[in-house]
This record gives C-alpha cells, structure tokens and sequence, in this order.
C-alpha cells in the first residue's frame, strides 16, 4: 500500500533530513483562515495535519485546546473540513493530509461514508487518539481498502510485546509520542532518551517511517533530526493565538514559524 504520505518520506530522505510535519485545527482562527494557512506552510512543511476539533480532547494540551474551541465557536463542522482538505488539494493535489481526531466524528458520521468522503476529496492518513490497536484492527483494514493510512500511536511505555503486535499491524506509518504528557508539554525527557526508545521501535520494523510528537519546538526540533519525521503542533497554534492577541496576520506570522522551522532541519 502506498499514497503521498510515502513520497514525502522518501523526498525528504533523498534530502538527507527528516519529514516536516505540521499540526494546525481546521477552523482557526476562522475557515477562510485555516485553508489559507495550510496553501501558506505548505511551501515549507512536507506532510500537513489537520485537526478535527472536539470538546472532549484527551491528549491535547492547552494551545491545541485553545484552537479548538476557537474553531469550535466558528461553527465548524465535519462537512466545512472536507471542503477545505478539497479546497486545499485542487492546488496542492501532491502535498499529503492526515485528518486528526476522535472516533466519535467517524461513528457519527457512519464509517463506511466516512472513508468514502476522505477518498473523495483526498485524504491521505488519518490519526484517531482514541482508538487505540487492537480495537482499531476492523477500522484500520477498511481504511486500507482505500489507501489511506491508519496511522498507529506508540508510547514510551507501550511494551514491547505490544509494539511487535501493533507493528506487525502497522500501516507505513506511525507515530511515537515523545514522552508522557499532553501536547504542548515542555520537554521531560532528554532527546538522547527520546531517541533511545525511538530506535527501539525502529529495530523491530525499520521499513516502517515512524515520527515523533509531543513537546518539538524551533529550539527542541534540531535535537531530534535523526527521526524519519517530526511533527510540530502546538507551537504553531500559540502562534494563531498570540497572533490574534496582537491584530497580526496569523498566515504570515505561522508561515515564518514553519520557514524556520524548516530550516532547522535541512
């Protein structure tokens, strides 16, 4: 199985770095806003996430809720994210979208039209926090018999029993949360240690492109280069925030943050 989640990985080996992965909510800080963000960083990031805000987040910290609950007061729906993902790759039809969320919005929505309506209009991968391996087993085949990618997420204390099974299941992608926190979270633990569990993972499937998230900033993300992709969220969305406390433009002031961001790791 493979999609454009793929190339980005091989594109930025080729460049002997790791992949680009930003994180912003769909809907902040207005619809018209997000859609022009993602057109803005895409010039810099090399697979972009897209959150799906919810009242009930479990492991977003405090920006990331920030946003959400913005976007959530903007009255954004379901159907407002999939205009702006098809919105988005009329222009940029090679650049990957990872939809991020809950199962709730899939259940609500109905799995199978779901799935139909992410081909449509061309999404990539998706991540659901709460629908962890094996429960995700039905749900992540399907996903498969589209070509998008269930992307799988790993800790720092999942077994390694565990990390065999979930791998041995895994989709060419996967996500390895840096330490145990929320996002947005200073950095606990050291890069040297974050990367040492990291290479676990990487020794029982080296094939699969495995990031890492939670906790990456500009002054944390050069520490942590020698990972296939590193994912950065919450330091973007304090940046629409403090953009909007301060009546700047957010698309330009996010499209630095991810500028230099990039340059970081090339």
């Amino acid at each position: 199985m493979s999609n454009l989640i793929n190339f980005a990985f091989k594109k930025a080996k080729q460049e002997s770095r790791p992949a680009l992965l930003t994180y912003i909510v769909a809907g902040d800080n207005s619809k018209k806003n997000s859609l022009k963000i993602l057109k803005s960083i895409s010039k810099y990031t090399d697979i972009l996430e897209l959150g799906v805000p919810h009242n009930a987040l479990v492991a977003d910290g405090n920006q990331i809720q920030t946003s959400a609950y913005r976007a959530i007061k903007n009255g954004i729906k379901l159907k407002d994210i999939f205009y702006i993902v098809k919105e988005f790759k009329k222009r940029e039809h090679l650049k990957p979208i990872i939809l991020m969320g809950y199962y709730n919005m899939v259940y609500q929505y109905g799995e199978n039209r779901f799935l139909s309506m992410c081909k449509k209009v061309g999404v990539d991968g998706l991540i659901l926090v709460d629908l962890p391996w094996p429960e995700n087993k039905a749900f992540a085949n399907k996903c498969k018999k589209k070509s998008i990618y269930f992307i799988q997420l790993l800790s720092p204390t999942t077994t390694k029993k565990r990390l065999k099974k979930i791998i041995n299941d895994s989709h060419p992608m996967n996500y390895f949360i840096s330490m145990l926190s929320t996002t947005g979270g200073k950095l606990k633990t050291s890069p040297r240690e974050i990367l040492m569990n990291y290479n676990k993972i990487k020794k029982i499937n080296s094939r699969i492109n495995t990031v890492i998230g939670f906790g990456i900033t500009e002054k944390t993300i050069k520490s942590l280069k020698k990972a296939d992709g590193l994912v950065v969220g919450s330091a973007i969305c304090k940046e629409i925030t403090n953009s909007i406390k301060k009546r700047q433009n957010p698309v330009i002031n996010v499209t630095n943050v991810v500028r230099r961001l990039k340059n970081k790791i090339k």
